[in-house]
């Protein structure tokens, strides 16, 4: 009796992705990845509404949110590397394969550390040449600077956060990740308040204190991967980088990471062409882009599902669940994006008052949040056929594919319909600019389903082919 009451206890935060109902547990996996999104974002949108609120520096509101794309361009491809860890290790879970497995796990907490130290040195010794060629004006990219150094020295606990919650995620814990990252965002609204509002700090305080929530959650999460019983166990004494492993990781991961700093790429030359409409159309902008980042990653947590469950069900080989999983994840994110990015498209005023009361701000932020919200539930369905695709293992066709239809596009337009037809002394010409981004998602979901579409049918006729030779030799 005993022993049953703690075998179910063990097993209480993992999901078995294999059976049952399919969209109650994506449900299930989805809601507290969603709360544990909005409180990473929370981190930065702290950050935001603190110094633009209480700090007395003049444009501190537009250095800290300026530095966003920035950040993602550099860390992106790295971090790409903890999709494939996902994917991995949610295949070799539901294999039970322990010893693959555990190879799988100290092979990315491994490239974790060495990853985050690498990014932190780079960020932090180039950070005012990285600003400057993104044309960062100049009455804030001094603040900006400081910002940007602070925040990478933080990266390597940043980086192993991340690998490490890839890997629950990939067993069906989203639970324990949002726990941790509550304590770590509970710490960082405080600490914001207490170094900006007490100790009269700026960008520096708001850096400080993101740090510190970073190092926080990073020590929780690796203590409940030391401690679990469970076969993704971690343990110091076997930290390696197993070739095998790191290559599988590296084969999925790396497209991935390509993928999304080349659309760090097209963000930076965005946040570039906004950068010179001057600081009014860049805090209004940095305004704008924490609050639609709360509807991106609540639907991201749906194309982390796509992942886990298509893996899952790829380690087992139970390929006819396949179908069912992407037409629930396509309904539930549509469902994410449209009520959250439709409140926030009648509410956007109201939640940019948050951040900014400058009039000029706000209007620049709406123009943005018009574009991009009533129809984000587009972006949800086309990550969430990148998900599902890279469950199967094909990871370098997405990538091309969203490269061209989104990356692609958005520069092409810039450099053409934007710069040609535009005013930059008039912040409402950035309409022709924000556009670009639903016409990308529209014809890159299209793409990517005609491609799930071919690789599906193809996996299913390898299935019957093995089955036919098998029938046959026996």
């Amino acid at each position: 009796m005993d022993l049953a009451k703690t075998n179910k206890k063990q097993h209480h935060f993992e999901i078995d992705m294999t059976n049952g109902n399919f969209f109650k547990k994506i449900v299930i996996f989805c809601l507290p990845l969603i709360f544990t999104g909005i409180l990473q974002l929370l981190y930065n949108a702290a950050d935001l509404i603190v110094v633009g609120t209480f700090s007395k520096v003049p444009n501190a509101l537009g250095a800290v949110g300026s530095t966003s794309a920035l950040i993602n361009l550099i860390v992106n491809l790295f971090m790409g590397l903890s999709v494939g860890a996902n994917v991995m290790s949610a295949s070799a879970f539901a294999a039970k394969d322990e010893n693959k497995l555990s190879k799988i796990i100290h092979t990315s907490i491994t490239v974790s550390v060495i990853t985050g130290i690498f990014l932190g040195i780079i960020g932090f010794i180039f950070a005012r040449q990285f600003l400057e060629w993104m044309h960062s004006p100049i009455d804030l990219i001094d603040l900006a600077v400081i910002y940007l150094k602070i925040y990478f020295l933080g990266m390597p606990f940043n980086m192993l956060y991340n690998f490490a919650a890839s890997i629950l995620r990939g067993v069906g814990d989203t639970k324990r990740p949002l726990i941790f990252l509550s304590i770590a965002g509970m710490i960082n609204v405080v600490l914001n308040i207490v170094f900006v509002v007490a100790f009269k700090m700026d960008v520096d305080g708001v850096a400080i204190a993101t740090v510190i929530s970073q190092i926080v959650s990073c020590i929780l999460i690796m203590s409940c991967l030391c401690k679990t019983k469970e076969i993704y166990h971690f343990s110091f004494k076997k930290i390696a980088i197993h070739k095998k492993e790191l290559g599988e990781i590296i084969k999925i991961g790396l497209p991935a990471g390509i993928q999304s700093s080349i659309f760090s790429i097209s963000n930076v030359i965005i946040q570039t062409s906004v950068n010179q409409f001057g600081s009014i159309a860049v805090n209004g902008n940095s305004a704008a882009q924490s609050i639609e980042g709360f509807v991106y990653i609540s639907m991201n947590a749906v194309y982390h599902a796509a992942l886990a469950f298509v893996g899952q069900n790829i380690g087992v080989k139970k390929y006819n669940n396949i179908p069912k999983i992407t037409w629930y994840c396509l309904a539930f994110v549509s469902m994410v994006g449209i009520i959250l990015g439709g409140g926030l498209f009648l509410l956007g005023r109201y939640v940019t008052m948050i951040y900014t009361t400058v009039p000029e701000e706000i209007d620049v932020s709406l123009i943005r949040l018009h574009y991009l919200c009533l129809p984000y539930f587009l972006c949800g369905i086309m990550d969430v056929m990148v998900g599902i695709l890279r469950g199967f293992g094909y990871s370098v066709l997405p990538m091309i594919v969203s490269i061209l239809g989104v990356c692609g596009f958005r520069i092409l337009w810039i450099y053409t319909i934007f710069y040609q037809t535009t005013n930059f002394a008039d912040p409402k010409d950035l309409h022709s600019l924000y556009i670009s981004y639903p016409i990308s998602w529209i014809v890159t979901f299209l793409v990517h389903y005609l491609t799930y579409i071919i690789v599906y049918k193809r996996k299913i006729k390898q299935i019957k082919n093995q089955d036919l030779k098998i029938s046959y030799q026996n």
